[in-house]
């Protein structure tokens, strides 16, 4: 009876080890998820601001147009997915 008791205890301690080790990986999981996101997030708006650049320096007008709108989606669709990856994340 006695060893049914140490062997009760050392089970419920290796299951709170793991759901330990668990809630450590799933924060961290959180965490690298966020620096990702931050990463493609300034990585769009890099690519927005090039657009833009390549809007301005056009002589063509429908080619600023273009590249002026093509700017401005990839700015609200980026905005759009960061929003629900954060949520997500949360």
């Amino acid at each position: 009876m006695a060893q049914n008791t140490a062997t009760n205890k050392d089970a419920e301690a290796a299951v709170e080890r793991i759901r330990e080790l668990n809630e450590q990986i799933l924060e961290f999981g959180k965490k690298a998820g966020t620096s990702f996101l931050e990463a493609y997030e300034t990585n769009l708006k890099s690519f927005a601001e090039y657009q833009d650049k390549l809007a301005d320096s056009s002589q063509v007008e429908w080619v600023s147009s273009i590249a002026r709108a093509q700017a401005n989606f990839t700015r609200e669709v980026s905005a759009a997915y960061a929003a629900s990856a954060r949520e997500l994340l949360k």
